[in-house]
């Protein structure tokens, strides 16, 4: 490994709060991140909680319940969380491209035509009205004129809502997510213009996530590469640039936050986690005899220790424990330690005790 791209991973772990001081509350980290992909909402949870003090998987959840951050679909079509007052603006700067995106997948359904559409999102108007927080299947079982009946349209009906500022994730009902209207949950404000918009946007992601390149923003928000050079462009001094091997990587040199006094040796990465989904390019590289479990099954996530990728992890959660299973590279004791105190850290997060099952590569 270069030693650029040493430098530049451990920046992003301190930049994350990984191994600098965590965040008091997961708004905080939201905040800091911007928009956290989620829509393997628990696993996100403890993405937050590995950045968070004190953190728990219910305390995560109060928050989330409580509307301290919000479950969406913004940037790209999928879910995220994100702050109440960082909502609007960003899906008025990137909604518009993300619906245009999906236009042959709407024709299908039949979702293309705007009184259709119109006629949806009233009627979701409706029966949202009030706080009355419903889920999916709640929604189709109510047999509405206006809405589609449950179903894979329905829920692109929903999408299209989420996109256009009209609903957001509400209090869970069970393990179910619900939808609250979102005038219930961020009173309207100004929204700055499209340019000051992207300067902000672009500066939120560099400040969260750098060092980090253009190509790596773009991805993470569904904005043209060149929308990220024309941010950049525009926050003059506010970002820093270095190069590793040729590729221009932007951060915010205000960001300096406190080192741990003990950081951790290892992280078990959730699935979808931002300090791993979000740079494409250079990322954690593998060590040597690095495991390769099943591709198709995506809860396979990645085990860090240091600024290596050391194996790949998955758990199961049962009523009373969570089974670890970790496929580790060849490494030695101390990195097999620092992945068990890692998988120690995701049982406490639980409150549950932890079953852990190792199997190291030849």
């Amino acid at each position: 490994m270069s030693t650029g791209t040493e430098r530049v991973l451990t920046q992003r772990l301190a930049t994350q709060r990984l191994t600098s001081a965590p965040l008091a509350t997961p708004a905080e980290v939201v905040e800091l991140l911007t928009c956290v992909q989620c829509q393997e909402r628990d696993h996100a949870l403890f993405s937050l909680g590995l950045r968070t003090r004190d953190a728990t998987m219910a305390a995560m959840r109060r928050a989330l319940d409580r509307g301290d951050f919000v479950r969406t679909h913004v940037l790209r079509p999928t879910w995220h969380f994100v702050r109440p007052a960082d909502l609007r603006w960003i899906l008025a700067l990137t909604s518009p491209r993300v619906e245009r995106s999906m236009a042959a997948r709407h024709r299908q359904l039949e979702l293309d035509d705007a009184k259709v559409v119109g006629r949806g999102l009233d009627a979701l108007a409706e029966v949202l009205a009030g706080r009355n927080h419903l889920t999916r299947t709640e929604i189709g079982a109510l047999g509405h004129p206006g809405l589609p009946a449950a179903g894979e349209r329905l829920g692109h009906l929903l999408l299209v809502a989420e996109l256009r500022g009209l609903i957001c994730s509400g209090p869970s009902k069970g393990v179910h997510h619900s939808y609250l209207l979102v005038d219930d949950v961020v009173p309207p404000t100004p929204e700055p213009d499209a340019e000051e918009a992207l300067a902000r946007l672009v500066h939120r992601f560099f400040a969260g996530h750098g060092p980090a390149s253009a190509h790596d923003f773009a991805r993470w928000s569904s904005l043209p590469v060149g929308d990220a050079r024309r941010g950049v462009a525009a926050l003059g001094d506010a970002l820093s640039c270095i190069e590793v091997d040729g590729t221009p990587l932007w951060f915010d040199p205000a960001v300096r936050p406190r080192r741990r006094p003990q950081p951790p040796a290892a992280w078990l990465f959730p699935t979808y986690d931002e300090a791993v989904l979000t740079y494409p390019a250079l990322n954690f590289p593998p060590a040597e005899g690095h495991p390769k479990p099943n591709a198709d099954d995506p809860f396979w996530a990645r085990i860090v220790h240091g600024t290596t990728n050391v194996g790949a992890w998955k758990r199961t959660v049962g009523r009373d424990r969570v089974t670890v299973r970790a496929e580790l590279a060849r490494v030695g004791e101390d990195v097999r330690a620092g992945v068990r105190v890692a998988a120690g850290r995701l049982a406490e997060f639980l409150a549950l005790p932890l079953d852990y099952e190792e199997r190291m590569g030849g």
